[in-house]
């Protein structure tokens, strides 16, 4: 049984996924992740409720790492529907793919082959569901990309022509960085992470995130280095999904050593999978940050105020004091509405 506080926050969670707000829905979606199991029912009502077609997507993402059998109905539903909602959908399959219950898997990859391979089907879903298949085993990935090298539409025609050199190519990077030898641009590691870091093992993306680090500090040029940052923060992104605080330390650390904004995806991070820990270096960050950079103050803030709330601490906290005893202004702005 879920308790009360869980199912309210449950609720506001998923009302957000259908608001406005692009910050809040991101944040939701990753919340929601880490909640796991105790969202799912919610998650499958509110879809079926669901009208507009960005709340299907935001859905249906938050549903991707959940592993529930209940997926796969609506995500052939979802299918069906075509553009984004149907991409969301076969990116929801793939996360079934490795499913511990046998059949929750097969009929994952079911779903997604009879869709990759249908001459009926949008061409751009099929294009998706491809993708979500680039995990599958080597036999079934053969068999499927033999049948698309004879499909009559040219589109998908070259992408399975492309695949098996693109893929060793981004397979071969990612292996590298996993290893700690990181390619020599950023943009190469980021488009392997991001549909390789979900299933990597945490340990592997914490070393990752302390090599791309190490890499962004040795960097001179600004623009290089900031595009290394981006990497680190997609990197922290993935763990805060998977609700793991095993690099909380380089987010506390980030914020303490860089003197201006940081990418959007370590403040998503922070406010996941944030601890106690974390707030002396968000106030820190709110006090030395001038007025005219109001929007990063406010993400700041939000985020402090989301770590407070979870993490149970009170105006009367001794963290609080110590932040209202060195940065007073800043400790009574971060703490409004918490």
């Amino acid at each position: 049984m879920i308790k009360a506080s869980a199912a309210s926050e449950i609720r506001q969670l998923i009302a957000a996924l259908g608001g406005s707000d692009d910050v809040r829905r991101e944040v939701a979606i990753a919340r929601l992740a880490v909640i796991g199991p105790r969202a799912l029912d919610g998650l499958h009502r509110a879809y079926t409720a669901a009208q507009d077609r960005d709340t299907k997507i935001a859905i249906l993402r938050a549903l991707e790492p959940g592993g529930d059998h209940r997926t796969i109905a609506i995500a052939r539903e979802a299918i069906g529907e075509g553009g984004d909602v149907a991409a969301a959908a076969a990116a929801a399959l793939r996360g079934l793919l490795d499913s511990p219950h046998d059949q929750t898997g097969t009929s994952a990859l079911d779903v997604l082959v009879e869709t990759a391979l249908s001459p009926a089907a949008d061409r751009r879903v099929r294009l998706a569901a491809f993708e979500a298949l680039q995990a599958m085993p080597e036999v079934l990935r053969a068999r499927v990309v033999e049948v698309l090298q004879a499909d009559p539409d040219p589109a998908l025609k070259a992408r399975a022509l492309d695949l098996p050199r693109d893929t060793a190519a981004a397979n071969a990077v990612w292996q590298n960085a996993l290893e700690g030898r990181l390619p020599d641009q950023a943009a190469i590691l980021r488009d392997a992470a991001q549909t390789r870091a979900a299933a990597a093992a945490l340990g592997a993306l914490q070393k990752m995130i302390d090599a791309v680090r190490a890499r962004e500090g040795s960097v001179e040029n600004a623009a290089k280095r900031e595009e290394w940052r981006s990497v680190r923060g997609a990197l922290h992104q993935a763990l805060a999904l998977r609700g793991s605080r095993i690099a909380v330390y380089d987010l506390r650390e980030a914020l303490e050593d860089t003197p201006g904004p940081l990418p959007t995806s370590f403040l998503s991070a922070l406010h996941v999978v944030g601890d106690q820990s974390c707030l002396e270096p968000l106030a820190a960050a709110h006090a030395r940050t001038p007025a005219a950079e109001g929007r990063w103050k406010v993400q700041l803030g939000a985020a402090f105020r989301a770590i407070a709330r979870r993490e149970k601490v009170t105006r009367r906290h001794a963290i609080i004091k110590r932040i209202n005893a060195r940065w007073p202004d800043a400790g009574r702005e971060v703490m409004e509405s918490a």
